[in-house]
C-alpha cells in the first residue's frame, strides 16, 4: 500500500478548507437567527404562495419537513467535504476514509446539538443528530456508488472480471484510482 507523500500544511489546509467553512455555516445555522420562529417568518409566506389552498396545519408540516430536510442535506454535504479532506488529494473511496468522515460528521452533529441546548430559542434533539448522521451516511453510500461506477468505466474488461482478491494481490484496491 502506498501512502500520499507528505504535503506542506497549506496544501493540506486547502483540502480541508471547504469542510471547515461548511462546519462554520452549520454552526451559524444553529443560532437564534435560524430558529423555527425566525424561519417561519420567511418560509411560511413562501409556502402560502406556493400552496394557497393548504391549511395552516399543512403549511406547518411543510415547514417542519423543510427544516428536517435541511439537517439531512447539510450533513450530506458536510460528509462529502470531510471525505475530500480525509483523502488529501487521493482519488477513489475507501471504507476507512468513509468511516472517518462519518465519525467526524456524527461527532460534529452531537456538538452542534449540544450548542443548541444553550440557545434559548433552539432545542437540542438526539433525533436531529441522528438525522444528521443518516445524511452523512447516505453521502458516503453515494460516494461508494460513484466510486464503483467510475471504477467500472475505467477498468478493462479483464480487470472487471478478475476477482477482487486477485486485484488486491497486485496492490490494487477495489475503488481507488
Amino acid at each position: 500500500m502506498t501512502h500520499a507523500p507528505a504535503r506542506p500544511i497549506l496544501l493540506r489546509l486547502r483540502e480541508w478548507l471547504p469542510a471547515i467553512l461548511w462546519a462554520a455555516l452549520i454552526s451559524f445555522a444553529s443560532t437564534d437567527i435560524f430558529s423555527e420562529a425566525h424561519t417561519s417568518q420567511i418560509i411560511l409566506p413562501i409556502l402560502r404562495g406556493l400552496m394557497p389552498h393548504a391549511s395552516a396545519a399543512t403549511l406547518e408540516q411543510a415547514h417542519v419537513f423543510l427544516r428536517k430536510s435541511a439537517h439531512f442535506t447539510e450533513y450530506f454535504i458536510f460528509s462529502v467535504l470531510l471525505l475530500r479532506g480525509i483523502r488529501v488529494g487521493r482519488r477513489g473511496w475507501q471504507l476507512r476514509w468513509a468511516l472517518a468522515a462519518l465519525a467526524l460528521a456524527a461527532g460534529y452533529s452531537a456538538l452542534d446539538e449540544f450548542h443548541q441546548s444553550f440557545v434559548p430559542s433552539r432545542t437540542a434533539s438526539v433525533w436531529d443528530s441522528l438525522l444528521d448522521t443518516v445524511g452523512a451516511a447516505t453521502a458516503q453510500a453515494a460516494m461508494w456508488f460513484r466510486a464503483r461506477f467510475d471504477a467500472s468505466r475505467t477498468e478493462s474488461a479483464a480487470e472487471r472480471l478478475a476477482p477482487a482478491t486477485a486485484r488486491r494481490s497486485h496492490g490494487q484496491s477495489d475503488f481507488r484510482d
